[in-house]
């Protein structure tokens, strides 16, 4: 049965493991040393490495854990859109194209769970750094239509503070103030706030519900000005919680 856990990294990082006996999965291994650490620990062998973009916190701990015990490393650079990636003992892997936090990113979907790195976050989104408003606004559509039962495996702990943001976007909402009640009690335990199921990122976050009234009233009222589409409540939003 595949189990995942999370690896908290730097500061506010988590890399994820997948375990299927005593086979591992790692996804975005920015820090090799708490992963190696693991593996020896429980005994696993390294079957692949995952990885969703290039930032070093997501990427640098790649070499030293190839070094360590060699295995398949799937990333933009040898992954398209649509490539399926099949490793023993595990689910079957879907790639998704999801540019906008950078130009290279990519999602691995399977089964109920999709790893989206920096660009989908529980009740948040990533910045746009290397790509266009309308590439990210595009690659959230498509993680939003997944399956409402899929678990989002976030590459960050940042669920708290997006949270606060969503808040004083939609202060009228009862489901972002409930999951922040329970996110103080997760991290006041020292628990990850992740996975979060995408049938309940559709009801706090704020970047999947650009095109609901209350989201594009917030924005025009942020702007001073008619928005038009919902690129531009992205634009908006996202500019705004930069600066928030």
């Amino acid at each position: 049965m595949l189990k995942i856990i999370p690896i908290p990294a730097f500061k506010d990082n988590y890399i994820w493991i997948l375990l299927s006996g005593d086979k591992a999965i790692v996804v975005d291994p920015g820090d090799a040393a708490p992963v190696i650490t693991y593996l020896k620990k429980h005994s696993l062998t390294l079957a692949a490495i995952l990885v969703t973009h290039h930032h070093h916190d997501h990427s640098g701990g790649v070499a030293e854990l190839i070094a360590y015990q060699n295995a398949p490393v799937y990333s933009a650079q040898n992954v398209d859109e649509n490539t399926f990636i099949n490793i023993n003992h595990f689910p079957e892997f879907r790639v998704l194209k999801i540019p906008g936090h950078t130009l290279d990113h990519v999602a691995y979907y399977s089964a109920d769970a999709v790893f989206c790195g920096d660009t989908l976050f529980s009740a948040g989104c990533g910045r746009v750094f290397e790509g266009t408003m309308e590439q990210m606004y595009s690659s959230l559509l498509k993680l939003k239509s997944l399956p409402n039962s899929t678990k989002m495996y976030c590459g960050h702990e940042y669920t708290l503070a997006n949270l606060k943001f969503a808040k004083a976007v939609e202060p009228e909402n009862s489901a972002i103030k409930n999951k922040m009640a329970t996110v103080e009690k997760l991290r006041a335990e020292n628990t990850a706030s992740l996975p979060s199921l995408l049938s309940e990122e559709l009801q706090i976050n704020p970047f999947l519900r650009c095109d609901i009234l209350e989201l594009i009233t917030a924005a025009e009222k942020h702007a001073g000005k008619k928005l038009t589409d919902p690129v531009e409540v992205f634009a908006v939003l996202r500019e705004w919680k930069n600066n928030f």
